[in-house]
């Protein structure tokens, strides 16, 4: 047990990153902001690894978060001058790369300062071996009691592989409050703690879907979570910063990139269905009831390959006959081009209306993009080839994009791994080495059946309104799948949402989810649904399969989409 507070019952937390390349001067602003105890930083996302795998392929010193080695040289004196410890995952691929440079960092400056890692993570050399192939990355998703062991050892800075992005915070609280590994309730209430603050600013306003609620959205600020020896938390800001912590921009980040009910985790099952939300007082939301299960016997991993080479070419189609012209463009690229690609497709965004006052609002968007092994199929002989069509085709013919070669695109891939085959091992301030056992007590992650709802409300007079005037949402993605979370404020609203938003009317109000399998979740203490469109990513954020690659905005288009409303819910 190591004491990272003063107080004894609470421990401030605050985030300063939600991804690599997150505000650089958010670290600056938290340590002068108001009392810490710990300060952490989420660096890895999916594509990330991908990122930090090509950086390595270069240069086999880096694979890890170079941003984070600049805000440890501007902030590192003041951290440690009021003893806040850092804790971030920044490492990537090369946590003991990026430790050893913070040493280093550290004498340049003059700063007493003890750093400690973790690793283990990192499987791309036995990924043949455990059947994954032979991918760029290969990270199995590691828990928070290597933290706990660096941080019980003394360490100023910890830095991590790939661990979830909850740990960071897990680990911490562990430290301070003593948790044992089966204190599945407290370690539970820490990873919602995690979840919610570790996208940094989405918990205090940002990308929230009533954002025009909020008073002073300028530059919001980063989460801080108060966690509690029990495990229960209140999420907060610093004073004066800006953005806001209500109910609903916490529930916002926690329906952010879920699954079902079950919350699943290296060192805890964290049950979303029990949890409550209540505001204590301005910009404080107190998290309490989550309860806890014994891990499941397996890791997740992150698996990244690459998948070939990319490139495309956007058509402008101004005023009339879009459809014409989009079918000549088409019928003679394809017939133009020397060799075929692998994958050829093309995409229309009808953007224009009739009779536009200007010639941007009368034109629409027609992307061809092609994807193949051999880079040269979709250089220069496929965008050369669409440029020539400039005098010959459509008349109008334009584009946005100019000629040239093309880039290089990755492919996201999940897998599993029994937990005793990663070597999780903590590497303390003075190099000694502790092997860190994976959990024994574990239960196979099953799905919650879904609660009972409340009677739906009875007929009554409607009105014709986006489905957004009641609900709020939020969207994201988890590999080639997307999910959306869907909730709204009143128990009224919520007999409504429930009953209708079903799959098939997801269906219906986002066409593009038709023909793929779509699963629903109910979480009735927050009066949400959470759907999962599986594939609707193809194979990840690098691979961009849609215009948005993330699915970031798709809450937003379903939050469009019109209803017919029962009249009583808008009072």
């Amino acid at each position: 047990m190591s004491m990272l507070a003063a107080d004894p019952d609470v421990l401030r937390i605050g985030n300063c990153s939600g991804f690599y390349g997150d505000r650089f001067g958010a670290m600056r602003e938290m340590l002068e902001g108001g009392q810490l105890d710990v300060l952490t930083g989420d660096y890895l996302a999916e594509l990330t690894m991908l990122i930090l795998g090509r950086d390595r392929m270069k240069d086999p010193s880096l694979g890890y978060a170079k941003t984070f080695v600049e805000q440890i040289e501007d902030c590192l004196g003041l951290a440690i001058e009021r003893n806040v410890r850092i804790v971030a995952n920044a490492g990537g691929l090369n946590p003991a790369g990026l430790a050893e440079k913070l040493r280093k960092v550290a004498a340049e400056l003059g700063v007493d300062a003890t750093i400690a890692h973790v690793q283990g993570d990192d499987l791309v050399a036995r990924a043949g071996e455990l059947g994954f192939g032979a991918p760029l990355t290969a990270n199995a998703y590691l828990g928070a009691w290597g933290i706990v062991e660096c941080l019980n050892a003394g360490a100023d800075i910890v830095v991590t592989g790939r661990v979830t992005d909850a740990s960071v915070v897990v680990g911490p609280a562990a430290a301070h409050f003593g948790w044992g590994r089966t204190d599945y309730d407290q370690l539970a209430g820490a990873v919602v703690a995690g979840h919610v603050i570790e996208c940094g600013t989405q918990a205090t306003g940002g990308n929230y879907a009533f954002f025009t609620e909020l008073a002073d959205l300028g530059r919001p600020g980063f989460p801080i979570a108060e966690i509690r020896r029990d495990g229960s938390s209140v999420i907060t800001k610093q004073e004066g910063a800006g953005g806001a912590v209500t109910v609903d921009t916490v529930a916002a980040q926690l329906m952010y990139e879920i699954q079902g009910a079950r919350y699943a985790g290296p060192d805890v099952t964290s049950r979303l269905d029990t949890l409550r939300l209540d505001q204590e007082g301005p910009d404080r939301v107190l998290i309490s009831g989550v309860t806890g299960e014994a891990p499941p016997p397996r890791l997740k991993v992150s698996l990244n390959t690459l998948g070939g080479f990319r490139n495309e070419m956007e058509f402008i189609l101004t005023g009339l006959d879009i459809e014409a012209k989009a079918a000549l463009a088409r019928r003679q690229l394809e017939s133009w081009l020397p060799t075929r690609p692998e994958e050829l497709t093309w995409t229309l965004a009808r953007l224009d209306r009739p009779d536009a006052d200007t010639e941007e609002q009368a034109s629409a968007l027609l992307r061809c993009v092609v994807r193949d092994a051999d880079p040269n199929k979709v250089g220069r002989a496929f965008s050369n080839v669409a440029v020539e069509l400039a005098l010959a085709s459509y008349p109008g013919c334009s584009f946005t994009t100019l000629p040239g070669n093309g880039s290089p695109y990755g492919v996201y891939t999940p897998g599993f791994v029994v937990a005793t085959e990663v070597p999780h091992v903590a590497v303390l301030p003075d190099g000694t080495r502790v092997a860190v056992a994976a959990a024994t007590d574990t239960m196979e992650l099953e799905e919650v059946a879904e609660p009972p709802v409340p009677e739906p409300l009875p007929p009554s007079d409607t009105r014709r309104a986006p489905l957004g005037a009641l609900a709020l949402a939020r969207s994201g993605d988890k590999g080639g799948n997307a999910n959306i979370g869907v909730w709204v404020r009143t128990d009224e609203q919520w007999r409504w949402l429930v009953h209708t938003l079903t799959v098939d009317r997801i269906k219906e109000l986002l066409p593009e989810t038709a023909a793929l399998t779509v699963i629903r979740h109910v979480l009735p203490n927050l009066r949400a649904l959470n759907f999962i469109v599986e594939g609707l990513l193809g194979q990840g954020v690098a691979y961009q399969a849609r215009f948005d690659p993330q699915a970031k905005g798709l809450g937003e288009w379903l939050r469009s989409r019109h209803l017919d409303i029962p009249v009583e819910l808008f009072s």
